[in-house]
């Protein structure tokens, strides 16, 4: 019987730049083009052998929309006769793309599938509600970057059902009963272990190099995570204040941040890898 398993076979990613950052000049359809070549190059792999590119964004609302996993494929210089398809699970979309690329090949649908993720939060756009009527005047603006935007007003109403991202952090914190010191601990250690591998170069090997113009037309390589900061010890972390009224567990110091970057494996039938080697 033939091996139904689903592999890992290549995989990079761009650095993690912060908000505003370092990469905040960079497209996210460009991160993830540039990320789907590296990872197809170093596997020497035909890119028409591809059979479908699997891209999580949970944005969705700039540069990024209207399939974002097919629009890299086509900017990397990849034949248009393989698809692509992008996922939205907010914060786990990147996860559900490679979820999906192995239920694929273990179900015998594709030996070879691209997945992975992009985000670009920096470039995040500010929309505005267009109006339902002629003439009228336009209605509410969300920035995208964070939160929800245009909510069906049925959510109103119900419990929780319109929490902001902090907000469901600190109600994450009471269900499973994380305390400040918690995570602050959590945090501190996540930022120490973070600066001790980019100074052993830990993560040299799958960072994908990004050339950055200014507006002059100088050339900056970035190739180190921006979001990692020194200092960060419990004792600082716990002087932050709570971001929300629900709570005094989240603060700026312990959340997870606004990012820009993209990443991306193979992910590969035995059929696949012993046909291309």
């Amino acid at each position: 019987m033939t091996d139904s398993s689903a592999y890992l076979v290549s995989g990079f990613r761009t650095p993690v730049g912060k908000y505003g950052g370092a990469l905040s000049s960079v497209r996210p359809d460009d991160l993830m083009s540039l990320t789907i070549q590296k990872t197809v190059e170093e596997a020497g792999l035909d890119p028409a052998a591809v059979d479908e590119v699997i891209i999580g964004n949970a944005n969705g609302a700039g540069e990024e929309n209207r399939n974002v996993a097919r629009l890299a494929w086509l900017l990397a210089g990849y034949p248009d006769t393989v698809p692509g398809i992008t996922v939205n699970r907010l914060c786990a979309s990147g996860m559900s793309a490679i979820a999906l690329a192995t239920a694929m090949v273990e179900s015998g649908q594709a030996d070879i599938v691209l997945a992975g993720g992009v985000e670009s939060m920096s470039r995040a756009p500010w929309v505005m509600e267009k109006p339902t009527t002629a003439f009228a005047r336009p209605g509410e603006v969300f920035d995208t970057s964070i939160g929800w935007r245009f909510v069906n007003k049925k959510f109103t109403g119900m419990d929780k059902m319109t929490y902001s991202m902090p907000e469901t952090a600190e109600e994450v914190a009471k269900v499973f009963n994380i305390s400040r010191e918690d995570a602050d601990a959590f945090a501190a250690r996540s930022h120490e272990r973070a600066l001790a591998a980019i100074a052993d170069g830990k993560f040299d090997a799958e960072i994908v190099p990004v050339e950055v113009k200014d507006r002059k037309g100088n050339v900056t390589i970035v190739d180190t995570d921006e979001g990692p900061r020194p200092g960060s010890t419990p004792e600082v972390l716990s002087k932050l204040r709570p971001v929300t009224k629900l709570g005094d567990v989240t603060t700026a110091g312990n959340s997870s941040s606004l990012n820009d970057g993209a990443s991306a494996v193979i992910v590969a039938s035995q059929k696949g890898i012993e046909k291309l080697g």
